[in-house]
């Protein structure tokens, strides 16, 4: 496959909004420039919707639902699997572009075209695969129809992070299950959504089943769609503060959601792991996408009679981290996404160190252009660091020790998140209790990254509600149906 070039990807960009099928202009011919963290420079300008264009784009959402609920299932699943086709085909043009607005390594970028588009071709298969039951009553006076209906309009707010996976992970299911679809992107990384919708079209989806607006005013756009009673389903990704907000705004209309919200993973090695599996482990779960991802291992517990070694190994392997655009050959980690999420790395290590830890490699931001901060590793971590409270968002691996099992949980479990934890040990019985004790919807035992379009992804506590992925994520989107006929 011939690698695209950046100049001409970005050219054939659509910059306007999608919304029934057609690319339009914003209300006001307002624009919304988008830039390359890693630079600084603007990449291009799009389209900023109104509110009355968000409205505009739920109105057609909802003029193609009951048509697109009634299309038969295998279309709607043919439909799902040549987009899935097409983005193998075009896997490079989304992974440069996600990479541009992004940051993450080019490398990094093609494993999340791989990882998204696995959620159209497993979507495509469950589409034909949703099922009901039929039956006598317990008193046999009637029988039983229970059926699964499409819950029907739906708005998703997606993160700037994952900005193809988390669109396929949300659209797929929903138009599995037959419903339409109204998708905001985050305001600094819409572009991989424009592209993919483009993807969409050419598959054969019909006029306002997906429709896009971008927009630099989320809440603004999103409240009157929110409390529009057409609306049947909101699906967030981001924030617990924002989550809750949205959740108070749902709540007025007993609106069902699915939220996937912040993430504060432990991670923990026992005395007796293998410390090159803990050490790769730790390596995918702290610094895979440049430590932006609500999965990130937040939290190095350590057995204190490991935790000497598993520091110097570690440290060795970040130091070697080679830092930069993410399009330049060998790079592993790219740009944070903003000037705040370095400030924030910073301010967070600067309070690890005034708190007793030391600095193993790195601690620093890099001077630009670009927002970058050096991969670091940060020991000695003393309770009541902020550290230990907050979600890092950045290349920043923060050890504190343990001394005994029971002491481990109590930290693991010690946060107000429960979305991932990761444990590290030979020890089979304690695994298994590990996955009964852990608060976390989640869990890598031995492993460093758990997602997979298969598994049901989603956390526990303020962690978020619901479930993406799996067989479990198409029901996200169905309502159930109860029908009671007479015996005879």
């Amino acid at each position: 496959m011939t690698a695209p070039n950046e100049r001409d990807l970005l050219a054939a960009l659509p910059t306007g909004l999608f919304i029934g099928g057609e690319w339009t202009p914003a209300e006001g011919g307002g624009r919304l420039p988008v830039f390359d963290p890693a630079t600084g420079e603007l990449l291009v300008e799009i389209a900023d919707a109104s509110a009355a264009d968000a409205v505009h784009a739920l109105d057609a959402a909802v003029a193609a639902q009951e048509s697109w609920a009634a299309t038969p299932p295998r279309r709607r699943s043919d439909i799902l699997r040549r987009a899935f086709d097409l983005v193998r085909e075009r896997s490079e043009s989304l992974a440069l572009l996600m990479t541009l607005e992004m940051g993450k390594p080019l490398a990094e970028a093609r494993g999340e075209v791989v990882y998204g588009g696995e959620f159209l071709r497993w979507f495509s298969e469950e589409a034909v695969r949703i099922s009901g039951r039929y039956g006598l009553n317990p008193e046999g006076t009637g029988r039983m129809i229970v059926s699964q209906r499409p819950v029907g309009p739906c708005l998703f707010i997606t993160p700037w992070n994952f900005p193809f996976a988390m669109a396929t992970r949300k659209i797929a299911p929903a138009l599995a299950a037959g419903c339409t679809v109204v998708i905001k992107p985050p305001e600094l990384t819409p572009l991989t959504t424009l592209y993919f919708v483009q993807l969409l079209v050419e598959a054969g989806l019909p006029a306002g089943v997906v429709n896009v607006y971008t927009t630099r005013r989320s809440s603004v756009t999103s409240a009157p769609l929110i409390a529009d009673p057409r609306l049947r389903k909101l699906s967030f990704t981001g924030s617990t503060e924002v989550g809750r907000r949205l959740l108070a705004q749902a709540a007025d209309r007993v609106l069902r959601v699915s939220m996937e919200l912040g993430g504060n993973a432990p991670f923990l090695v026992f005395d007796d792991a293998d410390l090159d599996q803990a050490v790769e482990g730790a390596m995918v779960a702290k610094f895979r996408n440049i430590g932006q991802a609500c999965t990130a291992a937040n939290r190095f517990i350590v057995h204190e009679s490991v935790a000497d070694e598993f520091a110097r190994r570690i440290t060795a392997r970040v130091a070697s981290l080679k830092v930069g655009r993410g399009t330049d050959d060998g790079v592993q980690i790219g740009p944070l996404i903003d000037d705040r999420a370095v400030a924030k790395a910073d301010e967070l290590v600067r309070d690890a160190v005034e708190r007793g830890a030391s600095v193993l490699t790195g601690g620093n931001a890099l001077t630009g252009p670009g927002t970058f901060f050096e991969p670091t590793v940060v020991a000695g971590v003393r309770p009541g660091s902020a550290i230990l409270h907050e979600e890092i968002f950045g290349p920043v691996l923060a050890i504190a020790t343990f001394a005994d099992e029971d002491e481990a949980v109590r930290l693991a479990n010690d946060t107000d998140y429960g979305l991932v934890s990761y444990a590290f040990t030979r020890d089979l019985a304690r695994g298994h209790r590990l996955i009964d004790r852990l608060e976390t919807g989640m869990m890598g035992l031995n492993v460093g990254v758990v997602s997979n379009a298969a598994a049901p992804f989603g956390g526990v506590k303020q962690s978020g509600i619901g479930r993406e992925g799996g067989p479990e994520g198409i029901h996200e989107f169905l309502s159930t149906k109860y029908t009671l006929i007479p015996a005879d």
